[in-house]
Formats: C-alpha cells, sequence, structure tokens
C-alpha cells in the first residue's frame, strides 16, 4: 500500500499537494497549520545559527535584500555576518504573538525591535523546499507520544519520482532517521543527504558510508541531540517516562528540542542491514514522512519498531476507515 502519492509541481516554491490514504487522509483541510509550522522552521534556524558548527551547517546563508537600499543585499552569502543574522533573529516576535494581533501592527513591531527582522522571517519561510504539514491530533501517530506531529516531504519533485521508480522494482518499509534539530534548517533547504566522509559528518561511519536508519526508536533517539538511555537507566525511569503524556499546546514552548523523522526506504539490496543499525547508501532511496518533535528532554517509547505489524498498519492508517 502507497502511504503517500505526492502530485508535485515542478517549481521550487510550489505548494505540494498529497493524495494520501489513512491516517494522513484529508490532514492539509482539517487543519490551520502554517503558524504551527512557521514556528517550527524558525526554531530550526535558530538551532543552526547557535549551533558551534553553524560555519558547517548553516546552509543555505540567506539573501535577503537591504529594506533601505534594494540594490544591496542585507544579508549576503559571499559576506557572511553570523552576529548580524542573530540580532535580526531575536527581532523576530514569537509566532505566538504573531498570531494574537493584526499582521501589520506585528511587523511594525519587528521593524523598530530591527529593520532586518521581518524581511529575515520571510526568507525562512520562503526558502523552505520541503512539504510540512502539523497532524491534528486525531491523526498523530499514538505510538511515538508527541504532540508535535508533521508531515514531512524533504524530497525535491526529482528525487520523490525516482523513489517512486525504485519502489515499484523492489518494495519499501519504515525506519527512524535522528539527527540533530540544528541540522534539519539544511535538510530541508537541500533534502536528506549522504553526508559521511563529508564536512556535514558528525557520528562516525563503523558501518560504511550512506544514511544511518534503524527500526528501532531507542536507536535512533540517541542521534537526536539526547541519549534516550541516559534519560533512563532505571526500569521506574522508563516506566515514568512512558506514563508521560505529550503536552497539547499549539506552539514549541521550550527551545530545548530533540526530533526524530519516520523515512520510507527502498528494502534493495543496496540495503545494508547490521541488526538495528541500517546504512542506506543510495539517497534517493530514502524519503521523509513523517517528523516528531520532542521538547525539554523527552522522547517517546524506546521499543517502537517498524518492523512490528501493527506499528506499520497504524503507519499505513489501516486502523483507520476507509475515506473514499
Amino acid at each position: 500500500m502507497c502511504i503517500v502519492q505526492p502530485a508535485v509541481c515542478t517549481r521550487e516554491l510550489c505548494v505540494f499537494s498529497f493524495n494520501t490514504l489513512g491516517v494522513m487522509s484529508g490532514a492539509a483541510e482539517e487543519v490551520a497549520t502554517g503558524a504551527e509550522v512557521v514556528d517550527l522552521l524558525v526554531a530550526m534556524c535558530r538551532a543552526a545559527l547557535e549551533s558551534a558548527r553553524k560555519s558547517i551547517i548553516f546552509d543555505p546563508y540567506p539573501s535577503v535584500v537591504d529594506p533601505h537600499d534594494p540594490k544591496s543585499l542585507a544579508f549576503n552569502p559571499k559576506k557572511k555576518s553570523y552576529e548580524r543574522l542573530q540580532r535580526a533573529l531575536d527581532g523576530i516576535k514569537s509566532i505566538r504573538e504573531i498570531t494574537q494581533g493584526p499582521y501589520f501592527e506585528i511587523k511594525k513591531q519587528m521593524d523598530k525591535l530591527d529593520p532586518l527582522a521581518h524581511p529575515l522571517l520571510q526568507w525562512i519561510i520562503s526558502s523552505n523546499r520541503s512539504h510540512i504539514v502539523k497532524l491534528p491530533s486525531s491523526r498523530q501517530l499514538k505510538f511515538m507520544h508527541a504532540s508535535h506531529q508533521f508531515l514531512l516531504l524533504s524530497s525535491p519533485p526529482a528525487k520523490e519520482a525516482c523513489f517512486r521508480t525504485a519502489r515499484k522494482l523492489h518494495s519499501s518499509t519504515f525506519a527512524f532517521h535522528g539527527s540533530h534539530i540544528e541540522n534539519w534548517h539544511s535538510i530541508l533547504r537541500n533534502g536528506l543527504v549522504n553526508a559521511s566522509c563529508t564536512k556535514l559528518q558528525l557520528h562516525g561511519v563503523a558501518y560504511g558510508k550512506g544514511i544511518y536508519l534503524s527500526p528501532i526508536s531507542s536507536i535512533s533517539f540517541g542521534y537526536s541531540g539526547k541519549s534516550f538511555w541516559a534519560l533512563c537507566i532505571t526500569a521506574k525511569c522508563v516506566i515514568v517516562l512512558l506514563q508521560c503524556r505529550p503536552t497539547q499546546s499549539r506552539f514549541l514552548q521550550s527551545r530545548n528540542l530533540n526530533c526524530v523523522a519516520l523515512c520510507e526506504v527502498i528494502t534493495s539490496k543496496d540495503l545494508q542491514k547490521h541488526g538495528n543499525i541500517w546504512v542506506c547508501p543510495i539517497s534517493d532511496h530514502v524519503c521523509t514522512r513523517f517528523f516528531f518533535v520532542y521538547e525539554d528532554g523527552q522522547v517517546g517509547d524506546a521499543n517502537i519498531n517498524t518492523q512490528d505489524v501493527w506499528i506499520q498498519k497504524e503507519i499505513l492508517g489501516d486502523n483507520q476507515p476507509d475515506s473514499t
């Protein structure tokens, strides 16, 4: 069963439309998700900019026209100033505040704080090349225990087309990909790539070059910037965590964020499985489908295995009524 069938315009800024089944059916129409997505984009931008690795991972760097001199760039990739960029980012009002008043008035307040704050916010939104939709609680994957869940297509149309072709020849399954939130500013604009043996590599390549995935949630949580087992070293701690219910706040409440993606991966002979560590050397064979965000060190269930039948049924929406 196909979980996502994107009908994609070849123009980069064109909004993707989903033809979906089960859990994803109608999600885009059921909830106004724009503000929540912008909230996430700003959080990712901030994490990348505040990273010690910002010179490597803050990519792309903004190209923003100077509001006082339309012939020049206030932010120029050829003349990077992370300090000036940070000041402008600090001038962006919280998305919660922006939604609580007339946008024109909020913009005026931002302009007073920093004339480049609003242009930067516009760039953060317009430079995103991924399609992201916040899932309403009724359509979330319950086994992930996260209130901030998103549909996520981070692949450009050409890669999605290659993926669908490969899926016809082989088959596909689901696996987690964990990466620190500071990396997602780039991933959403450049796609999920094989960073092994490049300047982007953060962890080792013990199992070879490729995109690292796992069917086990706890393994990927460990790559998200927070070690799951460092949080839960006793059985009692695990029980407390699993009993914890995510908050239902519309917007992110913290800057201490951890995230993990649920990806669809082609199960060809190229996919290397080393126990619960999977390595896919072909970037076109991995596409993000869902994205989960946790706050203040919380993570979900450590024991989720995407190969369990009941997990796959919930992902595919087999437990949902047919929408047709």
